[in-house]
């Protein structure tokens, strides 16, 4: 990303963080687009400003899909705990003194979500979210937008966006032909979804 976009949107996320409130700056777009890079890069800049919680914390266990037969739809907007997303949202915007909150993150390496792993103390002025589905409007996921007091949707040019998917999936554990098919079977029926809430964003950040 260009270095001037990345201190615009930094001076952006920084009007948002205003001491004694609570904000939350969503980042929605397609997999491989770039939400977790540009969420973290801003975390880390704005420092105790804000607090970093990733929706793919509220994955579905491995052993919930399978039970429920959506493991090879893994990323799909029902293999979320969408309305437990929604809950944590609220209790966040909501920050109670001398609370600090806990929210669940997503381990690549394990493939699983990890309860309990990210604190957002009460101080922390603004909560950086990102995923896929902040924009989607269907069933509990509609409840998301209006728990976010702005939401970026980052674009990607395709061809660079499936590379790094691929990529992505290759580095943790699938082999490459593996992961071209789930990238094209999977991942890319889910950008398609996410693309339809591109109009519901408040900016929309090329992430070249």
């Amino acid at each position: 990303m260009d270095p001037h976009v990345f201190a615009e949107l930094t001076d952006r996320a920084r009007g948002l963080a205003v001491p004694g409130t609570r904000r939350v700056l969503g980042l929605a777009g397609a997999p491989g687009a770039g939400k977790s890079t540009l969420a973290a890069r801003l975390a880390d800049r704005l420092g105790g400003l804000a607090a970093l919680v990733p929706m793919d914390g509220f994955h579905l266990a491995a052993a919930e899909l399978h039970r429920l037969g959506r493991a090879g739809r893994k990323g799909a907007p029902d293999t979320f705990d969408a309305a437990g997303y929604a809950a944590l949202l609220t209790r966040l915007r909501a920050a109670e003194p001398g609370t600090v909150v806990y929210a669940p993150a997503f381990d690549r390496a394990l493939e699983e979500p990890v309860a309990g792993s990210i604190p957002v103390g009460p101080d922390v002025p603004l909560v950086i979210t990102e995923g896929n589905y902040l924009l989607h409007d269907d069933g509990p996921w509609a409840a998301v937008r209006p728990l976010l007091d702005e939401v970026w949707f980052l674009e990607l040019d395709d061809r660079h966006r499936v590379h790094r998917l691929v990529e992505r999936h290759v580095r943790f554990g699938k082999d490459r032909s593996h992961a071209e098919r789930w990238v094209s079977e999977s991942d890319e029926a889910n950008a398609r979804l996410v693309a339809t809430g591109r109009g519901r964003a408040d900016l929309v950040v090329r992430t070249d």
